[in-house]
């Protein structure tokens, strides 16, 4: 195992850093010994989380459990150790027809990472969060001992696990279903709403559709409060592709990915230079429908086109805050959100509404049920938490709750709902400050 060292640690937020111990292995008889020797720790995949959620007193980085074990392409089955991210699966995987059920805004999250957040995507109202099709992992408990989890051998610590923060343990290794695709490509379309009662309407009229995902102008009031875009989406099947798609369907071309060079100065992002983001980003749609086909990363992952756009945000970093609130509550609930965002004038150029199902009453820990969830970036300043607690109150008013894997300092009552995952071996900042109310 490599030396102890103290470095300075933070997730894609940068907000907070913090000084700790930080290791990295992949000998098996090396962490079990890092695990019996430590309290207080967390495991990190990639850091692509938010605020503190992978942070603890010791942090065992997975990046070099990033080996993949079987590949079975009859049924659509991979197994891989829980270092490996998103993007290196879908770059096995794609070519030979399959892609991942759920995915995130990222491919850049490990897959342990996905597990102990429970991820959702774009399509939770259709197809529900990762663990659906999780069919076992290994997992390193607080006695240094490895446990497979599944549906039927060591239930209870699979269901804790699921959606359970990093909490009861380590995951190793994990196996998991994949969904046949013809194409690399996505039928999109892309529609204008002008305020919150047409897009909730498109929400409900897009029910049918397995994608479906609109960015919303946070700062628009009055009539216009809930401007947004909603983008709907299907796998397209090879036949549907124009011409100069048919050949190679399931291969997409390179493409360049800037990177943002150096972290922006703090007065960059203000309330007018968002204003005109949003006003730009709405104005660009020129027409009210727009039907095209564009390959999966332009379609899920967006910002993983730009590398390290987090440095936008300045170095104070920022807050991605995300909420759910119950469906028949959703548009009263967003409406007073929206409106306390645009009276604070903490805008946020990356405001995204989605329409969650029902939940898996299995996955006790998991974040979504069903409701109509808001996620925001906030860059941090002296009166963001002021905005979070308003916030907090609103969705606390509605019977909603916070994404843990997002948090950085919503109220404890919004955030304590896991279960079974009390250890004191197992301990990361935000428990600690959820615990203590901090």
């Amino acid at each position: 195992m490599k030396a102890n060292f103290i470095q300075k640690v933070t997730n894609w937020g940068n907000f907070p850093v913090v000084e700790k111990e930080m290791r990295s292995d992949d000998s098996l008889n090396k962490i079990k010994e890092f695990v019996r020797n430590h309290n207080e720790i967390i495991a990190r995949g990639n850091g692509r989380c938010y605020g503190d959620a992978s942070l603890s007193e010791h942090i065992f980085s997975t990046k070099r459990l990033n080996k993949f074990i079987s590949f079975d392409r009859l049924n659509g089955i991979i197994e891989c150790e829980s270092g490996v991210l998103l993007s290196e699966v879908l770059e096995v995987v794609v070519t030979q027809g399959y892609f991942l059920y759920v995915t995130p805004g990222t491919k850049f999250i490990s897959i342990g990472g996905a597990i102990a957040s429970d991820v959702h995507g774009k399509n939770h109202h259709a197809e529900g969060c990762f663990s659906e099709y999780v069919l076992e992992f290994s997992l390193l408990n607080e006695h240094g001992e490895i446990v497979i989890c599944s549906r039927t051998e060591n239930s209870d610590k699979f269901w804790a696990t699921i959606g359970g923060m990093g909490l009861t343990g380590i995951i190793l290794s994990a196996k998991f279903k994949l969904k046949n695709i013809e194409t690399a490509y996505i039928r999109q379309e892309s529609i204008k709403a002008e305020n919150l009662d047409e897009i909730f309407r498109l929400f409900e009229e897009s029910e049918s559709w397995t994608y479906s995902v609109a960015w919303i102008d946070c700062l628009q009031t009055g009539k216009n409060i809930g401007r947004s875009i909603l983008m709907r989406g299907e796998h397209a099947f090879r036949h549907q592709l124009p011409d100069n798609l048919q050949d190679n369907p399931l291969r997409l071309k390179p493409k360049f990915s800037p990177t943002v060079p150096f972290y922006f100065p703090n007065f960059v992002l203000n309330n007018f230079t968002v204003k005109l983001f949003n006003t730009l980003y709405f104005k660009k749609q020129r027409s009210k429908e727009v039907k095209n086909y564009i390959d999966y990363e332009t379609f899920f992952y967006p910002l993983d086109a730009i590398n390290e756009w987090n440095k936008i945000y300045g170095k104070r970093g920022f807050i991605q805050y995300q909420m759910v609130i119950p469906k028949e509550k959703g548009k009263e609930g967003m409406k007073q959100i929206l409106e306390t965002i645009a009276k604070s004038g903490n805008g946020s150029f990356l405001a995204v509404l989605k329409l969650f199902g029902k939940n898996n009453p299995e996955a006790y820990n998991s974040f979504p049920f069903e409701g109509y969830t808001l996620a925001l970036d906030f860059k941090v300043n002296r009166n963001l938490k002021t905005l979070v607690h308003q916030l907090d109150e609103i969705v606390e008013e509605f019977g909603g709750r916070i994404y843990l894997t997002k948090d950085a300092m919503s109220k404890s009552s919004l955030t304590n709902y896991l279960q079974n995952v009390q250890n004191p071996k197992f301990v990361s900042h935000q428990h600690k400050r959820i615990i203590n109310n901090i």
